[in-house]
């Protein structure tokens, strides 16, 4: 855990040194660029690892791993290209997040039997999760 915290803190004082010189922005750009390609090398790790074992969780890290990929750098790409209106209601970014989705749905099906639960139990913890999103919507 000593190293995680080290790791963790190097990256935090490059970033807040990065923001320091190239500016808040354009360090959150650099940041999201680099995540999203990092993520979605991690998505493609996966899929090879599924590729090669046939495991669910595998295929589900994938996914939700490339979801996050598509998802960040779709934002980045629009921050890029100057926030265009046509980027922000493009119905493509639901295939992203429905990448992300699909793999955390995937995660929590392998998850449940973890806890010794069959069947759709893990379907629970998916509504409620969208069921707390519309209520934050319909309340704000």
């Amino acid at each position: 855990m000593k190293q995680v915290a080290a790791l963790f803190g190097a990256i935090l004082m490059a970033a807040l040194a990065g923001a320091h010189g190239l500016g808040f922005a354009a360090m959150m750009q650099v940041a999201y660029g680099a995540i999203s390609v990092m993520a979605l090398l991690i998505s493609a790790t996966f899929f090879w690892l599924w590729h090669e074992r046939a495991t669910p969780l595998a295929l589900g890290m994938s996914l939700s791993w490339a979801g996050t990929g598509f998802t960040i750098g779709w934002w980045w790409l629009m921050r890029v290209l100057g926030d265009p209106a046509w980027g922000m209601e493009a119905a493509a970014l639901f295939v992203f997040l429905s990448l992300l989705i699909c793999g955390a749905v995937l995660h929590f099906a392998v998850i449940q039997g973890s806890f010794g639960l069959r069947g759709l139990a893990f379907v629970w913890p998916v509504l409620g999760a969208f069921a707390m999103s519309l209520g934050v919507l319909l309340f704000l």
